[in-house]
C-alpha cells in the first residue's frame, strides 16, 4: 500500500515521522549508520521509497544539524547518508523529481528568531571526498574541463565552526550573516562583535595611485566561527558546576553559541573567527586575482585568516599537501575536519562555475575520523545533581585515539530510538570532535535474531520516582530532588570537589556509603558526622577517619565564592560564583538577597550577573529548603572566607588576562591570583594594575598601552605570585 502512494505523499509521511518521536521507524529501515546495507541494484519503485526515506532522513538530521546545533549521529554517517542519496539519483535519474535538492542542498541555518539578510552572492557549501582516489578524480575533472596538463591549488585547513558572511563598507564592518539557506541567512552582527580577534574595520593599505582607495567600496568576505579546545573545556567544566549539561564538540557549541539572543553570554564564551574566502566584490577590479593574494590581502587588513596555506602543483604534491594537513592535525589548538583544495587563480575559478550547492573549482577533503567496534554491553543511566537522566553506552573496552574508552554518551532517549541502538549491538565509536567518544554507528549485519529494542524506562533508577520531561526538552529528569538519593550523593560529591569547598578523600563510593548508611540527606550532613561514624564506613579505619574529619573542618573556612559554587546553583558557575561572593559577602547576606540588591551601588561586582543568573539564584533561595540549608551550614560553624579579605602578594590588584598563555589555563590564572588576594577583571581602566597578555591578545592590549597600564607576561605574573 505504501508504494502505491504518490511519492510526494510518501515523503511527506516519512518526514512527519522521523520530525517525532516515532524516527525509529524510518531509521529501522534506513541502515544509515550501519554496514549491512546490500551492494544489489534496486528496482525503480524500491529504489523511489529508499531516495524519499534518506531525502526524509537528512531532512531530520539538517534540522538538528543546522538549526539546533544538537546532531545525534557523527558527521561521517551523516555524510554517507547524503552520499547513499547521491548514489541512488545517479542511478536512477528518473526520480530526480523537482523536490530533488530540497532536503540535501547547503542546510539552513536560519533559527527563525534573527532578522534575516539576503548575501550580495549566494554562500554556497563544499562538495566532499573521502579516499585519495575520489580526491584526484576531482583533480582530473578539473584538468579535463580547463584543457590544462597542470594546475595550482591551494590546501587549507578545512575548520569544523559554523560558515560565516561578513560585510565591510568602505572599511567598517556593517553585518555579519550566517549561511542560512546559501541565500539568506540570519543577521548576527549584535553577537560576531564579542568576538576579540575580528577588527572593526580593515586596516587600511597604501593605495598604489592617489585615486585608489586602500580597500573596496564592499566586500562579503566568508569564514568561519569556532571555538578552540581549551575554550571548549572550559565552558563544559562551568556548565558541569552549574548542573548543566555538556556539549558534545567544539562545533556545536560554536553554532549553539551564535544564535543567542544574550549579547552578554556569547561574550563570555570566546568564539574565534577565521576568514579564507569572498564573495561579492565591489568594485570587482579591485578583487584579488587568486586564492593566495586573498589570503595576503585579509592579512594585510589586519583579519585573521590561514596560517601557513599550501600552494602545490600537480595531483601528486596536491595528495601529500592534504597528508600533511591531517598530520598536524593532533597539534593544533582548534577543530578541523578536513582540508580544503581550491585552484588558486580566480580567472580559472570563473571558468569553472558552481553547482547551485558548491563551486566546481574546490573540495573538502573529510578526514576519516579514528573508529573502533565494539559490544555494547549495557545502557545505564546516570543521575545528575539536578536531576536530569543521560543514558550511557557501556561498552566492552576498546583501544581508540590511544586511550581505553569503555563508556560513551548517548545523549537521549530520542536518539537512541531514532537510531535504534540496542544492547548486545556491534557498535562502531569515535571520539566527537576528538574529545568526547560517541557511538558513530551500529553494525545490524552482527545483530541477533532475539534482539529487542531499548525501551527507556519510566522511572528513576535511584529513587523509582516518575520521570518527568519539560516541553520542548528532550532530556528526562528526576523530580524528587530533596529525597533522590543519586542526586543527592552527586551534589555532596561536588560540593566537596576541588573545584569547590575542596575536602580531600570524600570519593564516589564513600559517599555513596554516606548517604545510604549514615543517613546524609545533604550537603549540611557533612558536617554532623563523627569520628566513630567515619571508621564504620572508611576503609582506612581510624587514621583515614581521622584525616577527614580535620579535611571536613577546615572546608569550614572555604573561600566564600567557592562555597557559592558548591551550593549547586542552576546557571551559577565559576565565574558568576566569585561575582555573588564580591558582592554581597556572605552566605546569609545571598540568601535574603532581593533583585534589586543585584545591581544596587556603583561596584564593579555584578557585570558577569546575567538576567537568567540572577533570576536562577533568586529562584534557588526561593525554595525553603534552600534557605533551610544555609540556616544549618550557619549553625554547624560554617564561615566562609571573604573574597576581599584574602591577602597575599596581589591584595587589591585588578588584573585583566588576555589572549592564550603558554602554560597555564585562563581558570588556572585566574584561581591563582584570586588565592593570592587580587581581582581578575573583563575590561582595562585606568585602575587596572597589570594586563597579563598571552598570545593573540585583541583589544586590550591596545586599550592597556593607551592608558599606560603595565604589560607583562606569564613568567612575570608567576613572579608576583612567588612575592612574600
Amino acid at each position: 500500500m505504501f508504494r502505491r502512494l504518490p511519492r510526494f505523499w510518501r515523503s511527506l509521511w516519512l518526514s512527519s515521522l522521523i520530525g517525532g518521536s516515532l524516527a525509529g521507524l524510518a531509521s529501522a529501515d534506513i541502515p544509515s549508520d550501519d554496514t549491512s546495507t546490500p551492494g544489489r541494484v534496486l528496482g525503480v519503485e524500491e529504489a523511489a521509497d529508499r531516495i524519499d526515506a534518506l531525502r526524509a532522513e537528512i531532512a531530520y538530521h539538517d534540522e538538528l544539524y543546522f538549526r539546533k546545533a544538537a546532531p545525534v549521529i557523527a558527521d561521517s554517517a551523516y555524510d554517507q547518508l547524503k552520499r547513499d542519496l547521491a548514489a541512488l539519483e545517479q542511478a536512477h535519474p528518473e526520480l530526480a523529481g523537482d523536490d530533488r535538492h530540497a532536503p540535501v542542498g547547503v542546510g539552513d541555518d536560519r533559527a527563525g528568531s534573527f532578522p534575516t539578510y539576503r548575501h550580495r552572492q549566494r554562500l554556497l557549501s563544499l562538495s566532499k571526498s573521502y579516499t585519495e582516489g575520489e580526491l584526484r578524480a576531482f583533480d582530473a575533472r578539473v584538468r579535463k574541463q580547463l584543457g590544462r596538463r597542470e594546475i595550482d591549488y591551494v590546501v587549507e585547513p578545512k575548520f569544523d565552526g559554523l560558515a560565516i558572511s561578513v560585510t565591510f563598507e568602505h572599511g567598517q564592518l556593517v553585518r555579519a550573516v550566517t549561511r542560512g539557506n546559501g541565500t539568506e541567512g540570519d543577521d548576527v552582527t549584535g553577537n560576531i562583535l564579542t568576538i576579540r580577534n575580528l577588527p572593526r574595520s580593515l586596516r587600511a593599505t597604501a593605495p598604489v595611485e592617489k585615486s585608489e582607495t586602500p580597500f573596496p567600496e564592499t566586500i562579503e568576505l566568508r569564514g568561519e566561527v569556532y571555538l578552540s579546545f581549551q575554550e571548549f573545556e572550559r565552558i563544559n567544566r562551568d556548565r558541569e558546576s552549574a548542573g548543566e549539561l555538556i556539549y558534545s564538540n567544539p562545533r556545536n557549541l560554536a553554532a549553539g553559541t551564535l544564535k543567542l539572543h544574550e549579547v552578554a553570554e556569547v561574550a563570555k564564551r570566546r568564539l574565534e573567527i577565521v576568514f579564507y574566502g569572498m564573495g561579492d566584490c565591489e568594485p570587482a577590479a579591485v578583487r584579488p586575482a587568486s586564492q593566495l593574494a586573498l589570503l595576503r590581502q585579509l592579512r594585510t587588513w589586519g583579519l585573521p585568516t590561514v596560517e601557513a596555506p599550501r600552494p602545490v602543483r600537480g595531483p601528486e604534491a596536491l595528495w601529500q599537501a592534504v597528508l600533511e594537513v591531517g598530520r598536524e592535525r593532533p597539534r593544533l589548538g582548534f577543530p578541523i575536519d578536513g582540508a580544503v583544495v581550491k585552484v588558486d587563480a580566480v580567472a580559472l575559478q570563473d571558468e569553472l562555475g558552481v553547482t547551485p550547492q558548491a563551486p566546481l573549482w574546490a573540495i573538502a577533503y573529510k578526514f576519516t575520523p579514528e573508529r573502533a567496534e565494539t559490544e555494547l554491553r549495557a545502557i545505564t543511566l546516570q543521575v545528575g545533581r539536578t536531576g536530569t537522566i543521560t543514558p550511557v553506552a557501556e561498552l566492552t573496552p576498546v583501544i581508540l585515539g590511544g586511550s581505553t574508552v569503555a563508556r560513551a554518551s548517548l545523549f537521549n532517549a530520542d536518539a537512541i530510538a531514532h537510531r535504534d541502538i540496542r544492547v548486545g549491538d556491534s557498535v562502531f565509536v569515535e571520539k566527537s570532535g576528538e574529545i568526547i567518544p560517541a557511538i558513530a554507528g551500529v553494525n545490524r549485519a552482527k545483530r541477533g535474531a532475539t534482539s529487542k529494542a531499548f525501551e527507556f524506562p519510566s522511572e528513576c533508577p535511584s529513587c523509582h520516582s516518575r520521570l518527568v520531561q519539560a516541553v520542548g526538552e528532550a532530556a528526562w529528569r528526576c523530580p524528587n530532588a530533596v529525597g533522590c538519593p543519586a542526586q543527592i550523593a552527586r551534589r555532596v560529591e561536588y560540593f566537596a570537589s576541588s573545584a569547590c569547598v575542596d575536602i580531600p578523600g570524600l570519593g564516589p563510593a564513600l559517599i555513596a556509603q554516606l548517604v545510604e548508611r549514615l543517613g546524609v540527606t545533604s550537603v549540611a550532613g557533612l558536617y554532623r558526622l563523627r569520628r566513630e561514624d567515619l571508621v564504620v564506613v572508611t576503609r582506612g579505619g581510624v587514621k583515614a577517619a581521622d584525616r577527614l574529619v580535620a579535611a571536613i573542618a577546615r572546608s569550614k573556612q572555604a573561600r566564600l565564592d567557592r562555597y557559592i559554587q558548591g551550593l549547586g546553583i542552576p546557571q551559577v558557575g565559576t565565574v558568576a560564583s566569585r561575582e555573588l561572593a564580591k558582592r554581597f559577602g556572605g552566605l546569609e547576606e545571598l540568601a535574603r538577597a532581593q533583585r534589586q540588591d543585584f545591581v544596587r551601588g556603583d561596584s564593579t561586582a555584578g557585570r558577569a550577573l546575567n538576567d537568567g543568573t540572577v533570576g536562577a539564584t533568586l529562584a534557588y533561595f526561593a525554595q525553603p529548603e534552600n534557605q533551610k540549608l544555609v540556616r544549618d551550614l550557619i549553625d554547624l560553624g560554617v564561615r566562609p572566607t571573604p573574597v576581599s579579605s584574602i591577602l597575599g602578594p596581589l591584595s587589591g590588584k585588578s588584573i585583566v588576562l588576555s589572549g592564550t598563555l603558554p602554560n597555564l589555563t585562563r581558570e588556572q590564572a585566574m584561581e591563582k591570583i584570586i588565592a593570592a588576594g587580587g581581582t581578575v577583571t573583563s575590561r582595562v581602566n585606568r585602575k587596572t594594575n597589570w594586563l597579563i597578555a598571552g598570545k593573540d591578545p585583541g583589544g586590550k592590549l591596545a586599550a592597556a598601552q593607551s592608558l599606560g597600564v603595565p604589560i607583562i607576561d606569564e613568567a612575570e605574573l608567576l613572579r608576583l605570585l612567588e612575592r612574600e
